[in-house]
Formats: structure tokens, C-alpha cells, sequence
């Protein structure tokens, strides 16, 4: 890849976590999987395609940018997702703990 379609594919995984933050707001967890999918396609084609080339000027500045917008996508995304995971830890122990006492006393 060169640098322009590196910085495509930043471009890219930025439009989608920004998408992936919409619907964590929204809490649609379907379509956050859904789309945290796309973000590890494209972080793969990365990974194999982006040459180690030092970048100057504009496209490093720009890249940067990208970047600081993605992780920024991410901690928001967390912010909200991890709650959210722990009150699902929480119902998910109170059922088998539930279950446990159904199991070993009766209904």
C-alpha cells in the first residue's frame, strides 16, 4: 500500500468507530459486533499492507490525527461498554447463583 491508501483505510476504520460509537450509545450491541468486525478486517490489510516508510510533513500530521480520533472513538466506546458488561457479569452470576439454590433446595 502506498501512503494515500494507508491513509484510506485510517480514514475508514475512524467513519466505522465513529459508527461503532453511535450504536453503543443507541446500546445496539448486534450492530457494535457487527462493525467491530469491519474495524479488524481493515486493521488486518494494515497490518499485512502498510509499508514501515517514515512519513513527513502533511500525511504524517494527518495520520496522527486519524489515530488520536480512533483511540478517542475507542474510550468513549468503553466508557459505555464496560458498565454495561459488568451489570451483564452481575444478571448472568444472580442466574447461575439462581439456579445453584433451585438445583439444591427445589422450585
Amino acid at each position: 500500500m502506498n501512503s494515500q491508501e494507508v491513509l484510506d483505510v485510517y480514514e475508514t476504520v475512524a467513519v466505522i468507530t465513529d459508527q461503532m460509537l453511535a450504536a453503543a450509545r443507541k446500546r445496539d450491541w448486534e450492530e457494535l459486533v457487527v462493525l467491530e468486525s469491519r474495524v479488524a478486517g481493515h486493521v488486518s490489510s494494515l497490518k499485512s499492507g502498510e509499508q514501515p516508510a517514515a512519513l513527513t510533513g502533511e500525511t504524517r500530521l494527518r495520520k496522527v490525527q486519524i489515530i488520536q480520533k480512533i483511540l478517542a472513538h475507542d474510550r468513549l466506546i468503553r466508557d459505555i461498554t464496560e458498565p454495561w458488561m459488568a451489570e451483564l457479569a452481575i444478571l448472568m452470576n444472580s442466574a447461575g447463583t439462581e439456579r445453584k439454590l433451585s438445583q439444591a433446595y427445589g422450585s
